[in-house]
């Protein structure tokens, strides 16, 4: 394949366009402390407008992987008609880096929020993919005052460091991991696409020519940085020392997650409690954003918009968790 034409390249312009046709635009904040963050943010804030109805501000935070734009890219013309959404490029990913060695999904939160300070939002809610919700959950531990609302999607924030060992997950040696995570060949991305999906893909079928054309454009820089992000987030990792957060907070995970398994959505329910609600979608893996994406959406809408709970009832706990799901119908409206 001629190095002259990249697939990604060409499909990542698609995905920054469609950005730009919903009301965004591109921006880079240089936080003055050898870190430069790059963020999505919307051409016209309409937040202190004289609208009837202000729109309120929605914070979408990408997983491991590809960009923001390929993570958000089926979301964004959802959402934007409802808030001022912000899509940050994590530390490490597009074109967001640090000099400094602090490599914690603490650090990651600190410097999105500081992001949205730059661009005066004072309130938002959240939703977190992923890795993307460890930097969520952090964000609404750290800054309780600002954010507002929760979504957490197949984020194992309740994993703890002795899961690695005691079989909790399907690849248990955190360097095997680390490669799958972050893979740098074709035969490591489609081993990747494998525990992601649940379905077969066609990404899997794809020629090693294109895969390595992804492997280039997505996963070719700062390597040793982004896993040593990974490796950062088991380390001394226990429940006993997880903060439990106050806001809303709507879990959702997929029936069949081979990356971070539907127990830890459980565990995390039973840790926060009756302000929490886990709904499972059924026959999809960790990425359900874009095997039900619909359904995915819908559950956005009923959490974010109608500031309702949704009712799709959860799946039985694992058979040695003993605490039943909660459901909850409805939560105080968010004040502006």
């Amino acid at each position: 394949m001629s190095k002259c034409f990249s697939f990604t390249e060409s499909k990542n312009w698609c995905y920054r366009s469609s950005f730009t046709k919903s009301g965004l635009r591109s921006t880079i904040t240089d936080l003055k402390d050898g870190t430069v963050m790059h963020c999505w943010v919307p051409k016209t804030h309409k937040e202190s407008e004289p609208e009837p109805e202000p729109k309120p501000n929605l914070l979408l935070i990408h997983g491991l992987g590809a960009n923001a734009l390929w993570q958000w890219a089926d979301v964004i013309r959802h959402v934007t008609p409802y808030f001022n959404v912000y899509v940050p490029d994590l530390v490490f990913f597009g074109d967001s880096f640090t000099t400094r060695p602090e490599r914690s999904e603490l650090f990651q939160a600190q410097c999105v929020m500081r992001v949205m300070e730059a661009n005066s939002v004072r309130k938002l809610s959240l939703v977190g993919l992923s890795y993307g919700g460890f930097v969520g959950y952090s964000m609404a531990a750290q800054f309780k005052e600002a954010v507002e609302r929760v979504v957490l999607c197949c984020a194992g924030v309740c994993m703890e460091e002795k899961d690695l060992r005691n079989g909790v997950f399907r690849v248990s040696d955190l360097e095997e991991a680390v490669r799958i995570l972050v893979p740098q060949t074709p035969e490591k991305l489609k081993e990747l696409m494998g525990y992601t999906l649940f379905r077969p893909h066609p990404f899997g079928f794809m020629p090693s020519c294109l895969l390595m054309d992804f492997i280039d454009a997505m996963c070719a820089e700062y390597v040793e940085e982004k896993r040593d992000l990974i490796r950062a987030i088991p380390k001394d990792r226990k429940l006993e020392n997880l903060p439990k957060i106050s806001q809303p907070t709507l879990i959702i995970w997929g029936d069949h997650d081979q990356i971070f398994p539907l127990e830890l959505g459980h565990r995390l329910k039973t840790h926060l409690g009756d302000n929490a609600q886990l709904v499972v979608i059924k026959d999809v893996g960790h990425a359900f954003s874009v095997e039900k994406p619909k359904e995915f959406y819908k559950h956005l809408k009923s959490f974010l918009v109608d500031l309702q709970f949704p009712p799709s009832p959860t799946s039985p706990p694992p058979k040695d968790q003993n605490k039943k799901t909660t459901s909850v119908e409805e939560v105080p409206r968010r004040n502006n």
